[in-house]
């Protein structure tokens, strides 16, 4: 069943004030024709990227237009050297990130990452690191991944991934590889399941760009 624009405004609400990481923030939600739109005001980046993520969640949410704003308290208030020095130990401390690799740069509370890592996932979590960080108002990402050869099943792999995958219906997404590139299309029920369905592609080996053009049914 089609969602209304008030049906899903409805849902949306709910589900953030369900996330106990977005906690009391006021957000305002308005919805048209599956677009949802993101206004306010939240004390950290977290909360920012929490709330996001929140209402991608929500079935009938086609695409999030994000205009919050993150206003720090003043006991979060911290200097760019300062943020810096945080960046570079919390990078140094996580497993997942070869911090030798990243070079992070701070202006205004806003962090920017560069440099070539192996994997996406190692991509990923040293944003996860960086935005929990108190102070942090915003983060760029534009770390890069190193060139591989592509595996010559890299197709395969990322097919059988999708069918593993007990949440996605893989008979409505097509798959195609090319020097390295992946492109999804299809069809999937939800947002979550086309960020579920990009998560796989990014885990093959070979994979340096995901280009995710599923349309999600509503």
């Amino acid at each position: 069943m089609i969602k209304t624009d008030a049906q899903l405004q409805k849902d949306v609400i709910e589900e953030l004030r369900w996330d106990p990481a977005i906690g009391s923030a006021e957000i305002g939600v308005a919805a048209r024709f599956g677009v949802v739109t993101l206004t306010g005001q939240v004390d950290s980046f977290a909360k920012k990227y929490a709330a996001t993520r929140a209402t991608e969640r929500v079935a009938g949410v086609r695409a999030v237009a994000e205009d919050l704003k993150v206003v720090l308290p003043s006991s979060h208030l911290r200097t760019d050297t300062d943020l810096a020095h945080s960046v570079v130990s919390a990078l140094r401390w996580d497993v997942q990130v070869p911090d030798d690799s990243v070079i992070a740069r701070v202006e205004d509370g806003w962090v920017t990452l560069e440099g070539e890592l192996e994997w996406q996932y190692q991509i990923n979590a040293a944003e996860r690191v960086v935005r929990n960080l108190t102070g942090v108002r915003g983060v760029s990402n534009q770390l890069l991944l190193k060139t591989r050869a592509s595996a010559p099943d890299v197709k395969h792999r990322i097919e059988s991934a999708l069918k593993r995958h007990a949440e996605l219906d893989s008979k409505q997404i097509q798959v195609e590889v090319l020097n390295g590139r992946v492109t999804l299309t299809g069809q999937v029920r939800s947002w979550a399941e086309r960020q579920e369905a990009e998560l796989a592609a990014w885990k093959a080996p070979g994979v340096t760009k995901v280009e995710d053009e599923l349309a999600v049914l509503v």
